[in-house]
């Protein structure tokens, strides 16, 4: 069977006109070229009015995007308002915080005078002590004549130093003998304020 040369001719273009459109569908696939961008060069119809984008939004999308508008607004406002509660409830907390640094400087302070009070209240009992303990070692009459001079809380501290020391060492007190030797006015006064305080 022999073929004729224009048969020949025709079967070799259509395989280069294949071969052409294959390779162009290639290079569209690979983004080397945009076919559709080419083929819409060709094509002048005019867009659709219903399709065009370009054109100003429809109803829908305005309706749309007012109520974007208006969630936008109120997540807004109500993160301001949020904010502002964080900055009251900051702002109290520091109010708080130098009130107890306050309370804190307050306490240690009332500590300390309380430290103060103590040591020399210990200091107080100890000279009392001291004193009883001299008192009851001298004669009784010079021991009054001393006595008459100081301040009558420091004598009932002192006599009651020496009612205590007698009861620990299980004898009898010389603060009744000591009293009925003071002049009857100071006696009176002693024992009055040694039952009130």
């Amino acid at each position: 069977m022999q073929v004729s040369e224009k048969s020949k001719i025709i079967f070799l273009f259509l395989i280069i006109v294949f071969l052409l459109g294959v390779g162009v569908l290639w290079l569209d696939y690979m983004g080397l070229i945009n076919l559709t961008k080419t083929a819409s060069m060709f094509n002048k119809d005019e867009a659709s009015v219903l399709y065009a984008d370009d054109d100003e939004p429809s109803l829908m999308k305005l309706e749309e995007l007012e109520k974007n508008k208006e969630q936008l607004k109120e997540r807004t406002e109500d993160l301001d308002r949020r904010e502002a509660l964080l900055l009251e409830q900051e702002k109290s907390s520091n109010a708080d915080k130098e009130k107890i640094q306050e309370m804190r400087a307050g306490i240690e302070l009332e500590r300390k005078k309380l430290e103060n009070e103590k040591n020399k209240y210990s200091g107080y009992k100890k000279n009392i002590g001291d004193l009883a303990q001299k008192i009851e070692s001298m004669p009784p009459k010079e021991a009054v004549a001393i006595m008459i001079n100081w301040d009558d809380p420091l004598i009932i501290d002192v006599l009651r130093q020496i009612d205590q020391n007698a009861l620990d060492a299980g004898a009898m007190s010389v603060t009744s003998y000591l009293i009925s030797l003071m002049p009857k006015e100071k006696a009176s006064r002693v024992m009055y304020l040694m039952t009130q305080l």
